[in-house]
């Protein structure tokens, strides 16, 4: 299975576009919260210490230094543990474990710079702070060291380190504005997406149908203009079918009239052979002609759905066609319903059964039940049929017998008829090779629900 990044429906599309967004917004912010952050640590923890060593350097300076509480001119015992101000003529060392902090370094060194004070070198470390001092006294404890005149001051500060609380804060931020942002425009993708759900439905189902309702006009102004143009489209092809239908009707009784005639003058030539060879013409033009107008008005009519037992179905055309002298039995039958409209769907099925008997010796009925659909196989023990064949013999007027006499191969329209009319119920008509010889036509219709 393939993974898909970004997803297909509007919804998902909406929703997964703001969330990375808002995560890059939320990414931009930490970074930026971090280094504020950072600089007003160094502002509080390396401003306090370039005050103490500028003050001290002053006073050492004037020969005027006393040392006041916590302060102390260098000793062997103040150099593993400073006070808050050591200035002795030596390195300090630190206590072991204290971690270098090169930044907060810089910073007291570009400070004692602007104040003139020209330091030789800088250090910083944060020392190790035991887990009780940590809990009542928040932040870290601080050495910042100045070599300044060749003497180095070094004095004790502390810096805040408030990360955690930030990246906490930031978690709650984000989750607030996921469901802030998300959750509104979920709603507005799905009013959005909802009508157009609708709308793919309609434009899915069989226009020929005329049956369905306009649908209802809803959504954000952008659909609702969408619709109702579908709606009106949907009109315009109604009405163009139902001219069609009139037209037809109108063609089919304009022709048959004269056909009619001509069939009563015929009946009156006396040449017994040209008076049967040309009443087989004419009423191979009537059927031609009922072939036609059926194919056309496969989809229209007004016969309601209704439910259909297709076994019952079945059975009765098998017994109708072996009263007539035609090999057609019932294989296996499920007992299943279908919506659709009977007479349709009975000549559908009789223009397959009538190519099983005619092309494949003998036509086999059977009716499955699958996953929400029923499969109607009309099977022949024929040769089979071409790839090419299949594909192209369910096209109107194509036929496997070149002639074009009715007596051998037909106008070439009962395919088509029985696609039309399957799809016309909401269903498939497939062709398909058996093995072991012999062709199925499999009519696949959704069950009645």
């Amino acid at each position: 299975m393939k993974f898909r990044l970004w997803p297909r429906s509007l919804i998902g599309q909406l929703v997964f576009a703001v969330a990375v967004m808002l995560f890059v917004a939320q990414a931009v912010n930490f970074a930026l919260l971090v280094r504020g952050q950072k600089q007003q640590t160094l502002a509080h923890g390396g401003g306090m210490a370039v005050a103490r060593i500028i003050d001290a350097v002053d006073r050492d300076r004037r020969g005027d230094f006393r040392e006041r509480p916590g302060e102390h001119r260098g000793g062997p015992d103040e150099r593993e543990n400073p006070k808050k101000l050591v200035i002795s003529d030596r390195p300090i060392a630190v206590a072991t474990g204290a971690v270098r902090l090169p930044e907060l370094a810089d910073y007291v060194a570009d400070l004692l710079n602007e104040a003139d004070m020209q330091p030789q070198a800088v250090a910083a470390w944060a020392l190790p702070q035991r887990p009780r001092l940590r809990a009542n006294f928040p932040g870290r404890t601080v050495i910042v060291s100045a070599q300044i005149d060749g003497r180095y001051y070094a004095v004790r500060s502390r810096i805040q380190t408030g990360g955690n609380r930030l990246q906490g804060f930031l978690v709650w931020q984000t989750l607030s504005l996921y469901l802030l942002l998300l959750i509104p425009i979920m709603v507005i993708a799905w009013r959005a997406a909802a009508p157009l759900r609708d709308l793919t439905r309609a434009a899915r189902s069989n226009p020929a149908l005329r049956d369905a309702t306009p649908l209802e006009e809803e959504g954000p102004s952008d659909v609702r203009d969408l619709i109702i143009a579908f709606n009106a489209y949907r009109g315009r092809i109604a009405t163009m079918l139902s001219d069609k239908d009139r037209m037809l009707g109108a063609v089919g009784h304009d022709l048959r009239t004269p056909l009619a005639s001509l069939r009563v003058r015929v009946e009156q030539v006396e040449d017994d052979a040209l008076r049967d060879k040309m009443i087989a013409s004419i009423e191979e033009m009537a059927a031609m002609l009922t072939d036609i107008l059926a194919l056309a008005r496969s989809g229209a009519g007004t016969e309601g759905r209704e439910p259909v037992a297709l076994r019952g179905l079945v059975e009765e055309l098998a017994a109708d066609y072996r009263e007539r002298g035609k090999d057609v039995t019932v294989a296996a039958a499920v007992d299943a319903a279908v919506m659709a409209r009977p007479l349709l769907l009975r000549r559908a099925l009789r223009n397959l059964i009538d190519n099983a008997a005619a092309y494949g010796q003998r036509a086999r009925l059977s009716v499955e039940r699958g996953q929400g659909e029923v499969r109607i196989i009309v099977s022949d023990d024929g040769p089979g049929l071409t790839d090419e064949q299949i594909r192209t013999l369910i096209e109107p007027f194509a036929r496997g017998e070149q002639s074009r006499n009715r007596a051998t191969g037909g106008s070439g329209l009962g395919l088509s008829i029985a696609r039309d009319i399957a799809e016309g119920e909401g269903g498939t008509l497939t062709l398909s090779n058996r093995d072991g010889g012999g062709l199925d036509a499999v009519v696949m219709l959704p069950t009645a629900s």
